[in-house]
């Protein structure tokens, strides 16, 4: 398996006997496996491929497979929370993450307030960006909101 760029910006794969031309990395069970069971799809999202493990891939292919999961899934780090307030079912956030200040808006928060460990949440916000909140990294005032409202 041998994955690379060309031309610039798109990536290609190469197997044994085939080549394809347009390639994107998803994961296939991202919240139950996470880091594990990538898949390789074509240009018409059709799988051409499952990497059972990427930790162990070559280094080259680890390199190009990490950075296009970055961009695929923008995740942002929450730092801080600066305000928290719910109505109808609808919660907003004002946040500091790791890409500077941000207001997010959440719907019910039984679907898009996910614990991943007893430490880390994870918010979609009704756009689909997620940020995580290592809750043991905040300070008592964000740890109270995270309380109080998930």
């Amino acid at each position: 398996m041998k994955l690379f760029y060309e031309p610039e910006g798109r990536l290609r794969l190469t197997l044994e006997d085939r080549s394809y031309l347009q390639v994107k990395p998803a994961w296939a069970s991202p919240l139950s496996h996470p880091g594990k069971y990538l898949s390789l799809l074509d240009g018409k999202d059709h799988e051409i491929m499952m990497v059972e493990d990427p930790a162990k891939l070559d280094d080259d292919n680890r390199k190009i497979i990490e950075g296009e999961l970055r961009r695929r899934y923008l995740n942002s780090q929450v730092k801080r929370i600066d305000l928290v307030k719910t109505e109808y079912g609808i919660t907003y956030w004002t946040v500091e993450t790791d890409r500077g200040s941000r207001e997010l808006v959440t719907q019910s928060l039984q679907e898009n307030a996910n614990w991943m460990s007893p430490n880390l949440l994870v918010l979609t916000d009704v756009d689909g960006n997620r940020y995580e909140i290592m809750v043991d990294q905040l300070d008592d005032r964000s740890k109270k909101y995270v309380e109080v409202t998930v």
